[in-house]
């Protein structure tokens, strides 16, 4: 049996050697191992792949009593993340993750995706995916995060994914699913914030366009970024041409921040991540 081991906790001598240790104990293999330590604020970060007969519950404790007072641990098998995408009518990174859990390319259980309009309803179920529209038309923003935080509770999922989804959530809501809201941003942060970006973008003569994959809080758009990637533009293209750029690179980042995410290689470091890739 094949599993993921995350530990974080604050940084002192000896961890790598204590983890490893007590990993060797239970007769666990260790088949690629990741560390990082934050110098700054003294957090030790690691990620162990850990091949072997696993007693989750004594390895566990075990490590809990020889770390650090604050230490922060877990094990992952194989099975799939489960995730709840939102969205409003964009298609291109909603149908990007679908198209890839088809090709079985991301270890990913699409449970559910709920959109406040139902245009994307037909795209949902060609990929036999469950599809909820909870309208916002009439309701206030709270009330409408109340909505659809219910529904997706129902799922009960690892990550929400916002594939395009052009609403401010509340802060109960984020609250409500802290660390766990994945959004997708055109852009590097924080710039051309706002409608119609890539109109923004064309007229002030920029030379690269790019996405931006961050967790959500409460300070809009200004969540612990996952992962950036850009393309390049010229004086030719129009702002519909950098648009249609825009959007591939969206679903790319899109994508892969949530396989990230769903090979367990995300640490939230206060309003940073560590990615082990």
């Amino acid at each position: 049996m094949k599993k993921v081991l995350l530990a974080q906790c604050p940084d002192e001598a000896g961890l790598i050697a204590k983890i490893t240790g007590l990993c060797f104990e239970h007769n666990l293999n260790i088949t690629r191992n990741n560390e990082f330590v934050d110098k700054q604020h003294g957090r030790f970060f690691m990620r162990t792949e850990l091949d072997g007969n696993f007693d989750n519950l004594d390895l566990l404790a075990e490590l809990q009593a020889s770390l650090p007072s604050g230490s922060t641990l877990s094990l992952h098998g194989g099975e799939a993340t489960k995730v709840v995408l939102l969205a409003t009518k964009e298609a291109h990174c909603l149908g990007g993750v679908l198209l890839k859990c088809f090709e079985q390319a991301l270890n990913i259980e699409v449970q559910a995706v709920i959109a406040n309009y139902p245009d994307l309803a037909p795209l949902a179920a060609g990929f036999n995916v469950p599809f909820h529209c909870i309208s916002h038309e009439g309701l206030s923003r709270d009330e409408h995060d109340a909505l659809v935080g219910d529904k997706i509770a129902e799922y009960a999922p690892d990550m929400i994914g916002l594939a395009k989804y052009m609403r401010i959530l509340s802060p109960e809501f984020v609250a409500r699913f802290s660390g766990q809201i994945v959004n997708i941003h055109h852009s590097f942060l924080p710039a051309f914030i706002g409608a119609k970006p890539y109109h923004q973008a064309f007229e002030r003569g920029v030379k690269i366009i790019g996405a931006t994959a961050h967790f959500v809080t409460d300070e809009l758009d200004e969540g612990p970024i996952i992962m950036q990637q850009v393309t390049p533009v010229t004086h030719a293209d129009s702002a519909l041409s950098m648009a249609k750029k825009g959007r591939d690179v969206e679903k790319q980042v899109f994508c892969k921040a949530l396989e990230l995410a769903a090979e367990h290689k995300l640490f939230i470091n206060g309003n940073r991540t560590v990615v082990f890739d």
